[in-house]
């Protein structure tokens, strides 16, 4: 184990640099927070390069089998890596996963996510679409970075457990198509009750920007429009919610 004290670290402050969306882009890293998290990334096979733990943690002796570098930092400096209100005491260093575009098959399940800005949204977005048993998940233009700390929080590990790829939706809905899938969008015009909805196979769902909703050439390219019921006085529905409501109606209706 190697141990800093001093904030003049190198690596210390190459870490602190992972906060920052350029910097997570050219290192092709991100930071973990947590033994939750780090858990998740060793169980799916992520690649881990350092892990930084306070002075006096008790890491999991099965991790150290793992071939990343460790490091101990006094409570001081953890403070300033971390990205919460009260650090845990873990954190480390993990390489970016390799997703493929070429995942869409016939009969897959998949979700299209345009322009969902808020991280805090994506990553529960994500973790829904994971516990829904989706194939695939793809980020269009405009959304969140998937390694942002607080969405990497949100997924609660599910972005290991399942492919997320960045992606131009409009190539994306055209290989769904090409695979038979019926794309669906939501949207309040032109739309059917989700109730409604044939029984589908596979399919691919687009949830859209918080407040602009589905770009309207993404609509056009849709199979069906579907909108969820509102029965009380509320305008909308958090676009998480709306699509953890709409993921399971499909998977219901799945034929």
């Amino acid at each position: 184990m190697k141990h800093i004290e001093s904030e003049s670290n190198t690596s210390l402050k190459q870490w602190k640099k992972l906060h920052t969306k350029k910097e997570r882009e050219k290192s092709g890293t991100f930071l973990l927070e947590g033994p939750h998290l780090i858990e998740e990334a060793i169980t799916s096979g992520a690649k881990l390069q350092h892990v930084i733990v306070e002075e006096n943690f008790e890491i999991n002796e099965a991790w150290l089998k793992e071939e990343f570098t460790l490091w101990s930092v006094p409570a001081k400096l953890m403070k300033q890596l971390s990205e919460t209100e009260k650090p845990q005491g873990i954190i480390a260093v993990c390489e970016m996963m390799d997703q493929s575009e070429e995942l869409i098959k016939k009969g897959g399940r998949y979700l299209l996510i345009d322009g969902v800005q808020d991280p805090g949204n994506l990553g529960t977005i994500i973790r829904t679409a994971d516990s829904a048993g989706l194939d695939g998940v793809f980020l269009g233009e405009g959304t969140a970075d998937l390694y942002n700390g607080k969405t990497v929080r949100s997924t609660q590990g599910s972005l290991f457990h399942l492919p997320i790829v960045k992606a131009n939706l409009l190539d994306i809905i055209e290989r769904c198509k090409e695979h038979d899938l019926p794309v669906l969008s939501t949207s309040l015009q032109n739309s059917v009750d989700m109730r409604e909805t044939p029984e589908v196979d596979g399919f691919a769902l687009i949830m859209g920007n918080e407040g602009a909703g589905v770009q309207e050439i993404l609509q056009q390219q849709s199979t069906l429009n579907v909108k969820i019921p509102i029965f009380g006085n509320a305008e909308s529905l958090n676009v998480s919610v709306a699509t953890g409501i709409l993921l399971y109606e499909l998977q219901r209706n799945r034929t």
